[in-house]
């Protein structure tokens, strides 16, 4: 064997995933063999949506971010430490790492389009777990089986026909509230593009008054004397050259001298600027309440009650522990084959981590004042018999 021989490549290393449409080939008629609707309308305007109405995007993002840690545990700890190693270790989409960074995509996606589609990306011995995969909903359209009872996936290739993937067994799929008889997921987001168009066109308005506000336009007007006949229009000419110059001149100050009857105003300065902060205020309230963000949580420094601020994060509790019974089953699949394909079989659970440090405040002092009662009936117990 020579020094420099080339050494075999392994097959195992080689992995593709099979909900991107980048290695499907391309037929020439594949036009021909089916019709898909076109679902990419919805997910452009939601896209659009985050990016014009700040607002939004931070109340996802926080969603997101309070969605808390999990541990798992397993029959045994050779177990739980190799399932552990793997969820911390874990190669997400090209460039992330941990199961939360799959989990904060899987999650925004959810939200935001209703429905998210993951793949557990597996060797091609199928005997190890590589990496975790957050599809683009652009590239794939959910189907309804034959039975009516599962869901289809189908994945686009470079002419923009849609083929079955082969192996659906190794797919996440998540839904957000999905409406009776529709396989796609609601988006939280659902029912704000309507409130989004107003809060965004009195936005527009206010950029547009304050450029001519900031950038003043002037009115010149000269009134000529009887005795200057022709020389009005020179004279009119020169005004109009000198005030040009003095405006144009912005490096120092100016002044504009002139004979006769000439006057100077602002264009606009007598009409009055609509206030338009009860408008904003009624329509971020909208967008609020169809969030089920607290709105301190957002920076809007609204009125508000110690008594109202405590309902309102118990509130957002509630819809974070949803949240979390939605990836929960994603979590299980990925853990399950890992644990299979590793050679364990070990059952094991996973429980989410409590949201806050208030909520660790709370159940402490529940557990101390059960700990109280009892020592007081043991105590009560005692001296009675």
């Amino acid at each position: 064997m020579g020094l420099f021989s080339a050494k075999k490549k392994n097959q195992s290393d080689d992995i593709t995933v099979q909900t991107s449409a980048s290695h499907l080939c391309s037929h020439p008629f594949s036009a021909l063999y089916s019709y898909s609707p076109y679902m990419t309308k919805q997910f452009e305007l939601y896209k659009t949506l985050r990016e014009a109405v700040p607002v939004i995007d931070a109340a996802l993002q926080k969603i997101v971010r309070l969605i808390g840690t999990f541990e798992v545990e397993c029959t045994t700890k050779e177990a739980t430490d190799s399932l552990k190693r793997f969820l911390c270790d874990v190669k997400v989409n090209n460039s992330s790492t941990g199961i939360m960074q799959f989990l904060y995509i899987y999650l925004d996606q959810m939200l935001t389009y209703g429905t998210a589609v993951s793949e557990i990306v597996l060797s091609n011995d199928k005997r190890s777990v590589k990496a975790l995969y957050n599809a683009d909903l652009r590239d794939l359209e959910l189907r309804k089986d034959e039975k009516g009872l599962g869901t289809c996936v189908y994945v686009k290739n470079s002419s923009g026909q849609y083929f079955k993937v082969r192996n659906e067994d190794v797919l996440c799929i998540g839904v957000l509230n999905p409406e009776p008889g529709e396989i796609y997921g609601t988006s939280i987001l659902k029912g704000l593009p309507f409130v989004s168009s107003v809060l965004l066109k009195i936005f527009n308005t206010i950029g547009v008054n304050f450029e001519r506000v900031g950038n003043v336009r002037f009115a010149v007007n000269y009134k000529p004397d009887k005795a200057e006949g022709v020389n009005t229009k020179k004279r009119v000419q020169e005004i109009a050259d000198q005030w040009g110059k003095a405006m144009r001149d912005k490096n120092s100050v100016c002044d504009f001298v002139s004979v006769g009857d000439v006057s100077v105003k602002v264009i606009g300065a007598d009409s009055q600027v609509l206030s338009c902060d009860i408008e904003i205020k009624h329509l971020l309230e909208q967008i609020v309440s169809k969030l089920s963000i607290p709105p301190f949580l957002l920076g809007l420094s609204w009125s508000s009650t110690e008594r109202m601020s405590s309902v309102q994060a118990d509130i957002l509790t509630s819809e974070l522990e949803y949240f979390r019974s939605l990836l929960t089953p994603a979590i299980n699949k990925i853990c399950r084959y890992y644990l299979r394909l590793a050679g364990f079989s070990d059952d094991f659970t996973v429980t989410w981590n409590n949201i806050n440090l208030q909520d660790e405040t709370q159940l402490a002092t529940a557990r101390l004042d059960n700990a109280r009662a009892m020592q007081i009936e043991r105590e009560f117990a005692e001296v009675k018999n």
